[in-house]
């Protein structure tokens, strides 16, 4: 399945469903943050998806990284809560998605960088070379405030 998102875009489709999901920011000691390069829209991103029937938040998290990536985490906060109702995510299928994204801050446990259905490349990106990606805007902002280590989380 493709997908092309929207952002603040005034030709973009009206949504019509809406959807849990998670990422999760991970950072070495290094610095370096895991990234995936996902397939169904070839821009790079922190790992996440959306939220199964059954699990927690903290658990979807945990799931969609060792699934994207091959590393297995441990989630230890809340970097922020993503609700713009100006950020809609068009599928081929024809559904039209608002999505409720909460972004954790995880840290690696274990496990080795491998590839799957939904990541065609899985890295370790110093932050310094975050610009030289292709990144939407969305996922810069998770970024920005992962890296900003603000006191409380951020919400919209």
């Amino acid at each position: 399945m493709t997908r092309v998102d929207y952002y603040n875009d005034p030709n973009a489709p009206k949504a019509n469903s809406i959807a849990v999901a998670v990422s999760a920011f991970i950072q070495e000691d290094e610095g370096r943050i895991l990234m995936i390069r996902r397939t169904d829209n070839d821009l790079y991103s922190i790992p996440g998806g959306q939220l199964e029937l059954g699990e927690t938040l903290a658990e979807t998290a945990i799931r969609e990284v060792r699934e994207e990536t091959g590393i297995e985490c441990e989630v230890i906060d809340v970097i922020g809560l993503y609700s713009n109702p100006n950020h809609v995510i068009a599928y081929n299928d024809g559904e039209v998605r608002q999505e409720f994204s909460i972004c954790f801050r995880a840290i690696a446990v274990g496990g080795s960088l491998r590839t799957s259905s939904e990541s065609k490349e899985v890295l370790w990106v110093d932050s310094s070379n975050l610009g030289n990606l292709s990144i939407h805007k969305s996922i810069l902002l998770r970024l920005k405030h992962a890296l900003e280590k603000r006191p409380s989380p951020y919400f919209t």
